[in-house]
């Protein structure tokens, strides 16, 4: 049996996120069908990320094993022949024998991004969190460096979460101003079911001036949901890339 390691891009704003469940349009399950009509045997595949309903990626990265005699380069476009135009396979490559897309993962990249114009957008409007209201670039950039570091993020985890630990290392966070949209990229070891997406909406409440940039480090220290801000909605973030 051979290792292949997928590269793959999708929108996940048809999808009810990455995971196979019962009744839903998933990610996996339309992957998973693609590698049926081309092994003719059920193929389970792993992802790097589970991410959730309507959040889109760039770059997540799926392990799965097979004996099917195609080259590891051949996997990419046969699984593109029959997969819908909003999933892409960017590349196939071999992998070692104990590669999992999910356990050998070192850390993962995030984007997130937001749109402040006055009017909806068109093109943008399943891509990009619409808030149209002024936020204060200065702020928000006071906060950013008190969620660098190693940190309890049990504050901006998601109910229902299965984690147990809940200690993440967050290693990059930046905040780009582009006309009227706010780029945001997150980097780290790990991250908790909705993490990014609190962080995102606790920091747009200090782009509000709703929160003090200097409240952050009392919400982490909280260890409490309630304590941090909103969860930005899931259309407006990325997964980037997986490091490994």
């Amino acid at each position: 049996m051979t290792t292949i390691k997928l590269t793959i891009e999708y929108d996940g704003t048809a999808y009810a996120g990455w995971q196979r469940q019962p009744n839903h349009n998933t990610i996996q399950a339309v992957l998973e069908n693609a590698l049926f009509q081309i092994t003719q045997q059920p193929t389970p595949v792993v992802g790097a990320g589970r991410t959730d309903s309507g959040v889109h990626a760039l770059g997540q990265v799926v392990s799965f094993h097979s004996d099917k005699s195609l080259t590891v380069t051949q996997w990419a476009p046969a699984l593109n022949s029959y997969l819908p135009k909003d999933i892409t396979v960017l590349s196939s490559e071999q992998a070692p024998d104990d590669f999992h897309a999910r356990f050998s993962a070192k850390g993962k990249v995030y984007q997130y991004r937001i749109t402040t114009q006055a009017s909806p957008p068109a093109l943008d409007r399943h891509r990009a969190w619409h808030f149209p209201h002024q936020l204060d670039r200065n702020a928000m950039h006071q906060a950013i460096p008190t969620f660098l570091g190693i940190h309890d993020f049990t504050s901006f985890r998601g109910q229902r979460s299965q984690t147990k630990n809940p200690v993440c290392t967050l290693s990059h966070f930046s905040l780009h101003e582009e006309s009227s949209s706010f780029i945001i990229h997150i980097e780290g070891d790990r991250f908790l079911k909705h993490m990014v997406r609190a962080i995102v909406g606790t920091l747009v409440e200090v782009g509000q001036h709703k929160r003090s940039p200097h409240t952050i480090q009392d919400i982490l220290q909280a260890k409490d949901r309630r304590a941090a801000g909103r969860t930005a909605p899931p259309h407006g973030l990325y997964l980037v890339e997986v490091r490994y």
